[in-house]
C-alpha cells in the first residue's frame, strides 16, 4: 500500500487492546488506517506496535492524537476512569464496550456535556470474527447519525454496520435483546443434549436433527412480531397454549426418566400454563411476554 494511500484513510484511536480490541485494531491497521492505541496494560497495548500501531502513553494523550476515539474497554465504569479528565472536545467518541441501554444513554450525555459527539455500539460478534467479512459479524451503532455517517466507512473496517437509531440507548438494546434470545437457544440445546447424553444417541448424529429443526423454528419470530402489532394472538392459531401445556408433563415425565434437570425449562412452561389458567388457552406464544412486563404489576 502507498504512502498517499495509507494517508487517505482515517486515523483514530483505539482504548483497550484485549481480545476484541486487538482485533479491531489489527482490522483497521490492515486496512491502513494510522491507529494509536492505549491500554491498562501496557504491554497490551505494546504487542500492537510491531504491527504498526502508535502506543499512547496515557489515555489522555491517545485522545489527543486523534479526532476520531473508539473505546473498548472492561465495562462502563472503565470507560469513565478511563476518560476522566481527557479533553473530549472536539472529539467524536464510539463507544463498543458492551453495556445497558441506560448505561448508553447516560454515556452520551456524559460525552456531549464535554463537548464531543457520541455513538454507542453493540457487537455482535467474537474476535475471530473481526476483519472477516465473510463470518456475518457486524456491529450496531446508535446516537450521533452525523457521526455515523461521516465515519461509516472506517466503522465499517472491522464489521458490518447496522445503525440502530438516534436513541443512544439502542444499540445495547438491540444487542442484549439477541444475546437474550441466543442464551435461551443455548439453554434450550443443553436440555436436549442433556436427554440424549445417557442413552446410545451419537450426538454427532443428533446435532444436525436439532439444528434443523431450530432454523425451521425460527420463521416463528416473524408471526410473533406481527401479532404484537397487530394485537391479535388467537387469529390463525395454529398451536395454541393450551396444545403446548398439554404436553408439558410429558416433558417434565421425560426429564425425570433421564434424571435431567428441568430448570432450564420450567420457568418457560410455568409462564406457559399461568398464561392458560388465566383463560388464554386459544392464544400462540406471542401472548407470554406481556407476562414479562415488570411494569404490569407495578
Amino acid at each position: 500500500m502507498t504512502d498517499t494511500a495509507v494517508a487517505s484513510r482515517t486515523p483514530l484511536t483505539l482504548l483497550g487492546t484485549g481480545a476484541m480490541g486487538s482485533a479491531l485494531a489489527r482490522a483497521w491497521l490492515a486496512a491502513g488506517h494510522p491507529v494509536t492505541v492505549w491500554n491498562r496494560t501496557p504491554a497490551r497495548a505494546r504487542a500492537l506496535a510491531a504491527e504498526g500501531a502508535t502506543v499512547a502513553e496515557s489515555a489522555a494523550a491517545a485522545v489527543e492524537a486523534n479526532r476520531l476515539v473508539v473505546a473498548c474497554l472492561l465495562d462502563d465504569d472503565s470507560v469513565g476512569e478511563a476518560l476522566d479528565g481527557t479533553a473530549l472536545a472536539g472529539r467524536d467518541l464510539v463507544n463498543l464496550t458492551t453495556g445497558t441501554p441506560g448505561q448508553g444513554r447516560t454515556r452520551a450525555a456524559w460525552a456531549e456535556a464535554r463537548g464531543a459527539r457520541f455513538l454507542d455500539g453493540g457487537i455482535m460478534a467474537v474476535p475471530p470474527m473481526i476483519g472477516a467479512p465473510e463470518s456475518g459479524g457486524y456491529v450496531f451503532y446508535s446516537g450521533s447519525r452525523e457521526l455515523f455517517e461521516e465515519h461509516r466507512a472506517t466503522l465499517a473496517v472491522p464489521a458490518g454496520t447496522r445503525y440502530a437509531g438516534t436513541d443512544p440507548g439502542f444499540a445495547a438494546l438491540h444487542d442484549v435483546a439477541l444475546l437474550s434470545a441466543m442464551n435461551g437457544m443455548f439453554a434450550g440445546v443443553a436440555h436436549a443434549f442433556a436427554l440424549i447424553r445417557p442413552e446410545d444417541v451419537a450426538p454427532e448424529d443428533f446435532a444436525p436433527l436439532l439444528a434443523e429443526w431450530l432454523t425451521a423454528m425460527a420463521h416463528s419470530v416473524h408471526e410473533t412480531a406481527g401479532r404484537l402489532r397487530s394485537g391479535d394472538f388467537t387469529g390463525n392459531v395454529v398451536s395454541s397454549l393450551a396444545m403446548q401445556a398439554a404436553g408439558i408433563p410429558t416433558l417434565l415425565r421425560t426429564a425425570e426418566e433421564q434424571h435431567v434437570s428441568p430448570e432450564l425449562l420450567a420457568p418457560y412452561l410455568e409462564l406457559m400454563a399461568g398464561r392458560v389458567a388465566q383463560g388464554h388457552g386459544d392464544e400462540d406464544g406471542a401472548g407470554l411476554i406481556g407476562l414479562l412486563d415488570l411494569r404490569r404489576s407495578a
